[in-house]
C-alpha cells in the first residue's frame, strides 16, 4: 500500500525534455525547454520556450545534449529540477 502511495505520488512530478544550454556551472545545467502552443483565435501554432535550471550530480551532461529532467524539491534558490536521463548526445 505504502509503495503504491509513493508511485503515485512520483507520477504527479512533471517531466519534460529539452536541450542543455549550459554545462558551466558545478553539478548543474541549464536546460531549454521549447513547447508548441495553438492561438486560441488564429488556430495558428507557435513556439514558447523556457529555461529550467537542474541538478547534474555527475555533470555528465555537455551543451547540445537533449536531457529528461523531473521535477523535484527545491534544491537552491533557481534550482528546483533532477536530471533523469541524457536521451541523446550531441554529435
Amino acid at each position: 500500500m505504502a509503495e503504491q502511495m509513493a508511485e503515485k505520488r512520483k507520477n504527479l512530478k512533471k517531466v519534460r525534455t529539452g536541450v542543455v544550454v549550459s554545462d558551466k556551472m558545478d553539478k548543474s545545467i541549464s536546460v531549454l525547454v521549447v513547447r508548441k502552443e495553438m492561438h486560441p483565435i488564429y488556430k495558428k501554432f507557435f513556439n514558447r520556450s523556457k529555461k529550467y535550471i537542474a541538478h547534474d550530480p555527475e555533470n555528465t551532461c555537455k551543451e547540445g545534449d537533449t536531457v529528461k529532467i523531473r521535477e523535484c524539491r527545491k534544491l537552491s534558490k533557481t534550482k528546483s529540477w533532477y536530471l533523469i536521463e541524457i536521451v541523446e548526445r550531441k554529435k
